[in-house]
């Protein structure tokens, strides 16, 4: 996934629906990357996780959130993100980003 989001044919049709978001584990303090599929509102990015109970990468976000940085038109913009699960146990994580 990573080298189609980074090819220069493939990349404008990857890059609107799909994310490189770059964040730091709670726990470890490791650096991890993963690519995510998200809709952008301004400055704000939805992310839907899909399949929640099977990847843990958005538990780092639950609570008061915490920094995440997504790769948009090649470069990176922090931001916030904040996860919830709501009563269906569907998981959105959201993103504020931060003004260039």
């Amino acid at each position: 996934m990573a080298a189609l989001i980074g090819s220069p044919r493939w990349s404008r049709l990857v890059d609107r629906h799909i994310v490189m978001v770059a964040y730091a584990g709670r726990r470890s303090g490791r650096t991890f990357v993963t690519p995510v599929a998200y809709r952008r509102d301004g400055d704000q990015i939805t992310i839907d996780v899909m399949l929640a109970d099977t990847k843990t990468w958005w538990r780092n976000f639950l609570g008061t959130g915490g920094p995440i940085s997504p790769r948009l038109n090649g470069s990176d913009r922090p931001g916030h993100a904040v996860a919830r699960r709501d009563d269906r146990g569907r998981v959105s994580v959201t993103v504020r980003l931060d003004q260039p």
